[in-house]
């Protein structure tokens, strides 16, 4: 029950992540859900879209390094404290969290967030056993 996230390295400077963008989107790739981290040279952006092995073809087509990474997408309540209250969940359970960022859609007042963590398996186990739910790639795609 895990999402495919791209990552893909990115130069830093003006037009790059628009030329980028633009690119995915004449090919009609949509952005679900997105992060850029960035340095000085370069920035990182991680994305979700629907059709990943599509996009991971044309993406390297283009001649951009790119990677897959297993990710949770996890259902936090959408109120103060709910992303709080799931967080520690996981740390009382001795899991860390590498990264995360929100998802741009949402469903029924709760927010989506993308998790990078230290153990997907241990996370999903315990996110289960707390009834707190975890998107699948095809679940996400429907949204």
């Amino acid at each position: 029950m895990y999402v495919k996230q791209i990552s893909v390295f990115i130069e830093n400077a003006p037009g790059k992540l628009a030329d980028f963008t633009r690119m995915l989107g004449e090919k009609g790739i949509d952005l679900m859900s997105l992060s850029i981290a960035d340095t000085t040279s370069f920035g990182i952006l991680r994305f979700i879209v629907a059709d990943w092995e599509r996009a991971v073809k044309l993406i390297e087509e283009a001649g951009y390094a790119v990677s897959l990474t297993d990710v949770l997408a996890v259902e936090v309540p959408d109120r103060p404290g709910g992303l709080a209250d799931m967080l520690l969940v996981l740390s009382d359970s001795g899991i860390g969290i590498e990264y995360l960022y929100s998802f741009v859609r949402s469903q029924d007042g709760k927010a989506l967030i993308v998790f990078r963590v230290s153990d997907n398996d241990k996370a999903r186990e315990i996110l289960s056993a707390h009834q707190i739910p975890c998107l699948s790639q095809e679940e996400m795609e429907k949204l």
